[in-house]
């Protein structure tokens, strides 16, 4: 038994030794790490990027190792609260009302704790701490969401700690689960199957996931099932975990149209109408008159009134205020442009695409959502997340380098008053936009976008 382990230290002290090196790091950002210091943040996100590509190069064709390794670094942040963001206190408030049968969609926190019999465990904690913003809008999580908020309000108890651990071990499982089923998936396209560890190294992904609570992992893995099921052959029955990844987050309905030519007419009417059946059940819990109207209200706020980490929309509103622009009526006016330029956007990729090859297909979902983050004003780091997985399926890489430079986006974390550095988000969107044009001219010289086939 020594003498094996002298050996494999010998093979792999280095990637050891580096491994050892980000946890000390991961560490540090997960227990003594405060948002407001920018710097500290900085650094500890660019080494551990440097790292993670480093540690691929080194054991790309050692998979276990990895795994083990990306396992690691998910758990130094088991048992700690997220420290980049306050919205896992909304998650256990809708969790609570969840579990105990009271609709999430109908009334705002800020109406409900004025109630004097709330039971609402550590109601004004969960209050305080999601902020006001939060507070006075309804839920605007779909069901499936909810449902996993319940879980850990049902498993965790009373506990803030107990309910992020529950909805915690949720992210790692889904992590887990990509990496099953985003390797079995490269292998049926022809890819290097080592390419998904640039999802499950990915700074960005365990500090925004594990770390901070975001569920678009879990969203994740019943999207990349769907993918898998889809290279199998087997259509019908993708669509069912393709529902479940839509009831997660929404995002993935910008992709149903592209279904049309992969599947025929014929077997996507059926593929939509499973998908349809799917969603609708899980949402026919949540159902009330008011439900539509509350849901469909909070949803447009993304649209109309938020913004952050913009590229494209800051670079239009920084001129558009040299001509005396109201940014309140701007962000109205863009919010509206930029849903008629997405539809236009999913018609042509539907239309003018050689979608009936899956690989193809994944490059037409990754066209789709790319415009969409362009264009939109608001680009949460953890957005990026679904262009990483994206891209280890195409031949484009720029959402590595997104995922790298999303970190200067979080400076606003360092500000009383939650402002963006401008010119770090000229920073970042430059090199993103420049990587993207560059990657398109190279895909264009040798076949172009918009092909047949």
């Amino acid at each position: 038994m020594a003498d094996q382990l002298t050996t494999y230290w010998k093979l792999h002290k280095v990637p050891i030794v580096l491994t050892i090196v980000c946890l000390v790091m991961y560490y540090t950002f997960s227990h003594h790490l405060d948002r407001s210091d920018f710097i500290k943040l900085l650094t500890l996100f660019a080494g551990l990027f440097f790292l993670c590509f480093k540690l691929i190069q080194f054991e790309k064709w050692n998979p276990k190792f990895l795994i083990v390794v990306g396992l690691l670094f998910r758990l130094i942040f088991l048992l700690t609260e997220p420290n980049l963001s306050q919205d896992f206190y909304r998650f256990i408030w809708d969790g609570q009302l969840v579990s105990h049968f009271v609709n999430p969609y109908l009334s705002t926190p800020n109406e409900l704790i004025a109630q004097e019999d709330l039971f609402i465990p550590n109601a004004q904690e969960l209050y305080h701490g999601m902020g006001s913003l939060s507070a006075k809008h309804f839920s605007n999580y779909p069901p499936l969401h909810q449902f996993l908020f319940a879980f850990a309000a049902l498993l965790g108890g009373k506990g803030i700690l107990a309910q992020v651990v529950v909805m915690r071990g949720i992210i790692i499982l889904s992590d887990l689960g990509i990496v099953y089923f985003g390797r079995k998936l490269l292998k049926n396209l022809n890819r290097s199957p080592h390419l998904i560890f640039w999802y499950f190294l990915n700074p960005l992904v365990i500090i925004e996931l594990t770390g901070n609570l975001h569920f678009e992992g879990v969203m994740l893995f019943f999207f990349v099932g769907s993918l898998y099921l889809l290279s199998i052959k087997k259509w019908a029955l993708a669509a069912i975990p393709l529902a479940f990844s839509i009831a997660v987050k929404l995002v993935p309905l910008l992709f149903l149209p592209l279904f049309l030519k992969y599947l025929g007419i014929k077997k996507s009417l059926i593929f939509y109408l499973i998908v349809a059946i799917s969603c609708l059940l899980f949402f026919l819990p949540f159902y009330s008159p008011e439900f539509l109207t509350n849901y469909t209200k909070t949803v447009g706020l993304w649209f109309s009134n938020f913004e952050f980490n913009a590229g494209l929309y800051n670079g239009i509103k920084h001129v558009a205020m040299q001509f005396d622009a109201k940014p309140w009526k701007l962000i109205k006016t863009y919010g509206r442009i930029t849903q008629v330029a997405i539809v236009i956007i999913i018609f042509l990729a539907t239309l003018l695409r050689g979608n009936q090859k899956l690989s193809v297909l994944i490059t037409s979902m990754l066209l789709i959502l790319t415009s969409y983050y362009v264009l939109s004003a608001t680009v949460h780091p953890w957005y990026i997340i679904f262009l990483v997985i994206l891209t280890i399926y195409t031949d484009y890489r720029f959402a590595i380098l997104w995922s790298a430079a999303a970190v200067l986006s979080y400076y606003a974390y360092s500000e009383v008053d939650f402002k963006e550095n401008l010119m770090l988000l000229a920073i970042e969107y430059i090199c993103v936009y420049g990587f993207i044009a560059y990657e398109i001219f190279n895909q264009i010289r040798q076949k172009p976008i918009f092909r047949k086939n």
